[in-house]
């Protein structure tokens, strides 16, 4: 029987940005980026406009990316309301493509990535995205924080798909 490839797609939600990784495990055990990057929604489009297009953004991921699974990052806190309203809609807009799509999905917390990637919850950005990228391989710094963080996100799910196993 051959073995499946694990495919996670990992997602940074917005609604002005959203940042995607998607990561493959080799053989190896290692993880490698296989795409990562940004979907931009202009603020001059309606509000629903601009949840069709990141529904639509990652319905085409899912479909070029085969992932097995689909990580979110959690919406952690916000000291503007009206912003943590717009960005927990367009994580429901997330949520549910992922679930049409039949994909498992995970959810974390930041410090939850944090932990996974640097082995401390508290970490500072920065760090967490040296540690992606040294983890991946991906040669300098990941331009965007969004894209980085996406990453981090499926390297998290990646991390801890072997505590579900066990459970």
């Amino acid at each position: 029987m051959i073995p499946k490839i694990e495919i996670i797609l990992g997602i940074d939600p917005g609604f002005g940005r959203m940042g995607f990784g998607v990561i493959e495990k080799l053989k190896t055990g290692e993880w490698k980026a296989l795409d990562y990057g940004c979907v931009d929604t202009s603020p001059k489009k309606k509000f629903t406009e601009r949840l069709l297009e990141i529904s639509d953004a990652l319905n085409f991921l899912i479909k070029k990316h085969k992932p097995n699974r689909m990580a979110v990052e959690k919406l952690f806190f916000s000291k503007n309301v009206t912003t943590a309203i717009e960005v927990a809609q367009a994580r429901g807009a997330i949520l549910l493509s992922g679930a049409q799509a039949g994909l498992e999905i995970d959810e974390f917390t930041p410090p939850q990535i944090k932990q996974a990637t640097t082995g401390y919850g508290n970490a500072e950005k920065q760090q967490m995205q040296r540690m992606v990228a040294m983890i991946l391989g991906i040669k300098g710094k990941i331009k965007s924080d969004d894209a980085a963080d996406a990453l981090a996100v499926a390297l998290c799910a990646g991390q801890s798909a072997w505590i579900k196993k066990v459970k």
